[in-house]
Order: structure tokens, then sequence, then C-alpha cells
């Protein structure tokens, strides 16, 4: 038997704030975890999840851009079908992981082409995917984007915690992205584009690997005239951007003591040092939650204004101060007390909400019907 946690298990109003839920602490497979999240879009376009069951702990945190449909999309699919391919091939696996980003990359293709006379925009929505897969001591990270997976370990000389990115950005702000797309395309001297101080793809997107993003991956899409009336004249020659995930497996440590997966609101503002450097010196109970608040410090910080004029500041208005901000720690206890597996004998579904400030945060999602 799933069982499913929305909004419902949560709380609203963190820190005097009408657009932050959190989930202050939660038994996991190995561990506990906790999330948070604060919109600034006019509609949240972050997702995110974690599954707990007897053998294994799914985490996933989906960043949209161009509107939520894409991690909404992903945030129902994506599990599904990681436990789908795992079952096949008996246990967790790197080709698990690519297996399941590209048929959930293909579906929101077909779902594209299906609507492409009513909803041409579709093939413009896109979104990062940030998956982490705990199963029998072995880590596996998945990304497409620049969310980002952080580990805190205990540091080799006994003093302190040192963070260990996970995960790899894909982000044209790397120098190392925009190497490699020049290299994909020689003949294209506008493949990178800096303007105002920020590179983008062609001069429209940031991130170089997504789900969705359709009309960057299918040129004959970009060159439809409905799609370049309606949505983005410009028209492609090959692909420019791509869903090929970056995958790291680790085996874990006992050294090793948790985890952050946020999208790149929170990296923004913080770095990985200081965000595990938080998580080590607090309490784990609303951890997430107080790492959400130090990134909002921080952008108040920047624009010389206090936390308290932040949060009065409307949805939609915010993302002028901030992007959404979405925050998962792991806490990994699995080498330390054998009996935390017993924390979860079922298989249990956690949804953060898909829209803070709407009523459809209370629950709306699907099922992703994950069947074991």
């Amino acid at each position: 038997m799933l069982g499913s946690c929305c909004g419902g298990m949560g709380w609203w109003g963190a820190g005097g704030d009408e657009l932050q839920w959190h989930l202050e602490l939660k038994p996991h497979t190995s561990g506990d975890f906790s999330i948070a999240v604060a919109q600034a879009n006019v509609v949240l376009e972050d997702q995110s999840q974690v599954m707990s069951s007897p053998s294994a702990t799914l985490v996933g945190v989906y960043d949209g851009h161009g509107g939520p449909e894409a991690s909404r999309f992903v945030n129902s699919r994506l599990f599904s079908h990681l436990h789908k391919f795992a079952s096949e091939h008996g246990a967790f696996s790197e080709e698990v992981m690519r297996k399941a980003f590209d048929v959930t990359e293909q579906e929101f293709v077909h779902l594209v082409r299906r609507s492409w006379v009513s909803r041409p925009q579709l093939a413009s929505v896109g979104s990062c995917c940030l998956v982490g897969a705990i199963a029998n001591g072995v880590l596996y990270v998945a990304n497409l984007g620049d969310s980002r997976a952080v580990l805190g370990r205990r540091a080799t000389n006994g003093r302190g915690v040192v963070a260990e990115r996970l995960s790899s950005d894909h982000n044209v702000a790397v120098e190392e992205v925009r190497k490699e797309l020049r290299e994909q395309h020689p003949d294209d001297p506008h493949i990178v584009v800096y303007n105002r101080g920020i590179w983008r793809i062609k001069g429209i997107i940031q991130v170089s690997r997504s789900i969705g993003d359709v009309y960057l991956k299918r040129p004959e899409l970009s060159r439809e005239p409905l799609f370049q009336r309606y949505v983005c004249p410009v028209p492609l020659k090959r692909p420019v951007m791509s869903a090929e995930p970056s995958i790291r497996v680790r085996k874990l440590m006992s050294d090793d003591l948790f985890m952050i997966f946020a999208s790149d609101g929170l990296w923004e503002q913080l770095t990985d040092d200081a965000v595990v450097e938080i998580v080590s010196r607090n309490p784990r109970s609303g951890i997430a939650k107080r790492l959400v608040r130090a990134a909002l410090d921080e952008t108040a910080r920047k624009r010389e204004i206090r936390y308290n004029d932040i949060i009065k500041i409307e949805k939609g208005t915010r993302r002028h101060f901030h992007d959404d901000i979405t925050v998962i720690v792991i806490y990994l206890d699995q080498h330390r007390n054998n009996a935390s597996r017993s924390k979860c004998n079922t298989f249990d579904y956690t949804n953060a909400p898909i829209d803070i400030f709407s009523l459809n945060s209370d629950c709306e999602a699907e099922d992703p019907g994950i069947v074991i």
C-alpha cells in the first residue's frame, strides 16, 4: 500500500510568509528528511517529492521554467518509471536512471505534439530535473539543469563537516558548459550569447539540459508558423539542448551524514559550504525551513532591505528579488543506527504542494501511481 502526503501534513506561513510551506521532519528508509518551499513566481514552478519504501528512498526536485507544466508532468511520472525499470532490472542502476529520464522526456514530447494546435506554447515549457535514489547502501544522483545535490560528510581529521557536490550544473554560466556547446556547434558563433551580464543559449535560456523545451530539441517545431506566431520566432537548424542526464553513483560511507537537494533558488544565494555548515550546526526538525530563511535573509541583505520587507512582496513581483526555492534535506543514519531501517516499513509518498498560494495546494496533485 502506498501512503501519500501533500500539503496537509506540512505548514504554511513559515516566518510570517504566506508564500512559504514546510514539513518539519519525517522518517525515510535510512534516516529523516525535511522539506521547505518558498514561492516567488505567480504560479509555483518548482515541484518536489520524496518516496520511501522498505528498501529504497527516492528524492526529486524539479525546477520548471516557462510555466509549471513540465515540472508538474515530471512530478507525476518519473518515480513510477524509476520503480518500473528497477523492478525489471532487479535493482537500481545507472541504466535504470537513464531509461526513466528518457521515457519521461519522450512522454512529454508526445504531450506537446498531441496538444500542438490548442497549446503550442507547451513546446517552450521545460524543467530541470534532479533525482536521488538510495538503495542497498548506494547513492545514485541524476540531473538535468542547475538544481544541485550536495553531501555533508565528516572531515577526514574528524573535525567538522565538509561539503561534497554530487551533481553537475548544466548552465552556460559555467565555462565548461559553454565550451561543450561550442564544440557541438562549431559553425554557430551565436550558440551562446552574453547579454546584460548573463550567458544564454541562442540568447534564450541558461540551462543546457532539461525535460521539455521541445522547440530547442526538435528544430522542426521551431520552424512551424503557428509556433513562430504565438511563441518564439527563433528557427533552428539542429537541437541546442538535450535530455541526457549526468549520473553519479557513489557508495555511502560511515562519514556521510546528510544531503541537500535544492533548486537553484537556494544556490543562487548560498554556497555549498554555507549550506552544509547550517545543516551541521542546527537541529534536524525544520532544517529545510531554516535554509530557506537563510537564503531569503541573504536576498534581503543584497538588496539592502529586511527579511520582513521581502515577505510583504506579492508573488510575481517577488520573482524580481529571488526565484522559487525548494530544499530537501536527507539525513543518512543507516551506518550509525541499524534500527533506522524500521522507520519506514511501508511505501510512503510525500509531495510538496503544487502551489503555495492557491487552493490547488491542498493535495490536488495526481498520485503518480507507483506500483512496485
